[in-house]
């Protein structure tokens, strides 16, 4: 009997399939058009022009040229790499551990109210006071890992206990009375039940940890890093430069954004079809 039970599992639809990715769709609605970059760049080159002094607002020619020059320097990519892997470092340290911090919580209650008041503070607390903070204990080579963990570990763990709250009772009783394994109930069950709320974590905490690491590394100075750049771009008033590396930063942000949540969906395909 539990065997036939076990074989009834099999053919009911416990994930959301095609219905649950539709749902998850609308991301793609909210592409960037090229006549809207077009038309942003015209009332940047416009206000440029008005002004008549590139030293408080570069034209995005003149932004585009000095790119150009500092694209040929080798520290140039050495900045982009150091600054890139401490971030995006920190954001899959942050990932990990807000997941299986939001499991814990989701399974059990005292866990969750022993998490509450610190998840709290640390969604309150400024980013600069948590930059401060840090640089007393730790080099600042390091600061912008520990700052874009703490950027993201919130908002991540937000959302993955959000979905496991939000999980259908009654898949979850189906699956018991059904002797359902525990591998197979986190497959077909919470991972389905999770995928859109973490995708939607994922998305507002990448911009999130870029912001807040740099912002670590201006603070900080660390040598070689992005945000030494723009530092320097600061005090010696080399305003091209300050808005080349600001470009540099955004683009490196929506390109990473975009390349990890195509993989994410690719998964959640994948997922669906086994």
């Amino acid at each position: 009997m539990a065997d036939n039970g076990y074989r009834r599992t099999r053919s009911i639809p416990i994930t959301g399939g095609r219905r649950g990715a539709r749902r998850a769709a609308p991301h793609k609605q909210n592409r960037i058009r090229l006549w809207a970059v077009v038309l942003w760049l015209m009332v940047w080159e416009l206000a440029s022009l008005y002004i008549g002094q590139e030293i408080l607002l570069v034209s995005p020619v003149s932004v585009l040229r000095r790119l150009c020059g500092l694209a040929l320097l080798p520290d140039f990519w050495a900045s982009i790499a150091f600054s890139f892997f401490r971030i995006i470092g920190g954001f899959m340290l942050a990932a990990f551990c807000g997941t299986l911090l939001a499991g814990l919580a989701g399974a059990f209650g005292f866990f969750r109210d022993l998490l509450a008041p610190a998840m709290a503070a640390i969604k309150a607390t400024p980013v600069a006071s948590f930059i401060i903070l840090v640089l007393i204990w730790v080099p600042s080579r390091n600061l912008s890992v520990i700052i874009s963990f703490l950027m993201v570990l919130p908002v991540i763990y937000t959302n993955v206990l959000n979905g496991i709250r939000s999980t259908d009772p009654k898949l979850l009783e189906m699956a018991r009375v059904f002797r359902v394994p525990l591998m197979r109930r986190i497959r077909y069950i919470y991972l389905s039940q999770l995928l859109p709320f973490l995708r939607t974590g994922f998305s507002l905490s990448l911009g999130l940890c870029w912001k807040a690491g740099v912002a670590a590394e201006v603070i900080g100075i660390p040598k070689g890093s992005v945000g030494e750049k723009l530092y320097e771009a600061k005090v010696y008033l080399e305003t091209a430069d300050l808005f080349s590396w600001t470009l540099v930063i955004v683009l490196i942000s929506v390109i990473f954004e975009k390349l990890f949540l195509r993989l994410i969906d690719r998964g959640v395909a994948l997922i669906e079809k086994t």
